[in-house]
């Protein structure tokens, strides 16, 4: 029973699980109904922007933030954000004022690089070298159990509703809810010194710098050719869930359909993290080569789906009358495989990237600072995607631009995999001598 300690990683990594599960998992519950359960799809689109624009000022700085005063304080103080946010489409149901959701979805700009830059540090620095796929892949099933549970929701109160395309009030205050209980869950995290690996050794963390030296650090990920190379899957990372959640979920099936996909999209991330996650730490495989191999499989499974979307897209545009189409209808089952896909290769591509920057030091600090710059670009990216869908971008460009950013970012991140090394154990001692 000693995997189930209190101070193991395994425990604290659960315990980062659940607290995205309330938090972030809720919201993306709420996000993939499509236009945050509103009718008019421009509100959370612009909400979205704010955030993203917010996220990636924001994700720059969390890391100095993470390591200066821990994972723990960094997850409560983000995830309480996900409650106003909340809280904003309740008010716009009733007001019809855009100012509170954008305002809202600014300040969870801020607090998203919180809580998302603690939890990678806490998920890829915890584990051992040969359990990080395994880590990963478990937050990621933790995790995405909230946007499975959080679409219950919608559906239990919408299922006999007007499916006029916006969700009732209960839906939101029952989100506010469990993105309280979300952030109070923080509090049960142990900070990084007290969390002991089984066989007695601690986690890496390094002593926090100066102020000065800790900006500095950050600013030198602009010079480190391994983020400068990832940067394209960081951008395309969550560029497409302008597309998934707004165009194809929203801007196709009426809000009964769009709350049962959802719940399916979220669940195919589940499966998806697992396996990644499972492979990634095969035994009789070399790191880089399972990296290699890992990076094929994403490939061939993603630009099938896209081609897939394609034929799709193709049946309908933004200037169409929306079909509102209902899970009861023929030609339904097919259109829900589609959407289960893009849900899997969500979890596997955010699974890898995780990886990646896993597997190329084991130092908390380190990892902090390199979650920040991949949540930065990566909600960079997703403001500009937000945006392009908020100014009504044909349907069509905008997969587009998806396929394209998707299938850029491959060969930029075969060049990382392709140097990473077997073990970090002696670059990481090294460093942390000189430090002491």
């Amino acid at each position: 029973m000693t995997m189930l300690r209190y101070s193991s990683p395994l425990v604290q990594v659960i315990i980062v699980g659940f607290v995205c599960l309330l938090t972030s998992g809720m919201f993306n519950a709420l996000t993939g109904i499509g236009g945050g359960g509103q009718l008019d799809t421009r509100v959370a689109a612009n909400a979205n922007v704010a955030l993203y624009t917010c996220f990636a000022v924001g994700g720059l700085f969390a890391g100095a933030i993470v390591n200066k005063f821990g994972p723990s304080f960094s997850l409560i103080i983000g995830g309480s954000t996900y409650v106003i946010y909340s809280g904003s489409l309740l008010y716009y149901t009733h007001h019809q004022r855009q100012e509170f959701p954008v305002t809202a979805g600014a300040i969870l700009g801020f607090g998203a690089a919180l809580l998302w830059t603690g939890q990678g540090a806490i998920m890829l620095s915890y584990p051992t070298e040969d359990n990080k796929g395994k880590y990963i892949g478990l937050f990621w099933i933790i995790f995405n159990l909230g946007g499975v549970l959080g679409s219950l929701i919608p559906i239990a109160l919408n299922w006999n509703g007007s499916n006029s395309g916006t969700v009732n009030d209960g839906t939101y205050i029952a989100f506010m809810v469990l993105m309280g209980l979300g952030a109070l869950l923080s509090f049960a995290l142990l900070s990084p010194q007290k969390v002991i690996h089984d066989d007695g050794k601690p986690v890496v963390v390094q002593k926090f710098p100066k102020w000065k030296n800790e900006i500095i650090g950050i600013f030198k990920l602009f010079l480190d050719w391994h983020m400068i190379a990832l940067i394209p899957m960081f951008i395309a990372s969550n560029w497409f869930y302008a597309y998934h959640f707004n165009v194809v979920n929203a801007g196709y099936f009426n809000i009964r359909t769009r709350s049962f996909n959802n719940l399916w999209y979220w669940a195919a991330q589940i499966v998806g993290a697992m396996g990644l996650g499972k492979f990634l730490d095969t035994p009789s495989l070399k790191r880089k080569n399972r990296g290699i191999i890992g990076l094929i499989i994403l490939f061939v499974i993603i630009m099938g789906t896209w081609i897939g979307g394609l034929f799709f897209q193709l049946t309908f545009t933004r200037n169409d009358e929306k079909k509102n189409l209902d899970l009861f209808d023929s030609g339904y089952a097919g259109k829900l495989i589609l959407y289960l896909l893009y849900g899997f290769n969500d979890a596997m591509y955010q699974c890898y990237a995780y990886w990646i920057m896993g597997s190329l030091t084991n130092d908390s600090s380190i990892l902090a600072r390199y979650t920040g710059f991949y949540k930065a670009i990566q909600s960079a990216g997703a403001a500009i995607s937000w945006r392009i869908d908020a100014v009504n971008t044909p349907y069509l460009t905008e997969l587009l631009i998806c396929w394209a950013l998707l299938a850029i970012s491959f060969p930029c991140s075969f060049i990382v995999i392709s140097k990473i090394k077997e073990t970090n154990y002696d670059t990481d001692n090294a460093e942390k001598t000189e430090t002491v």
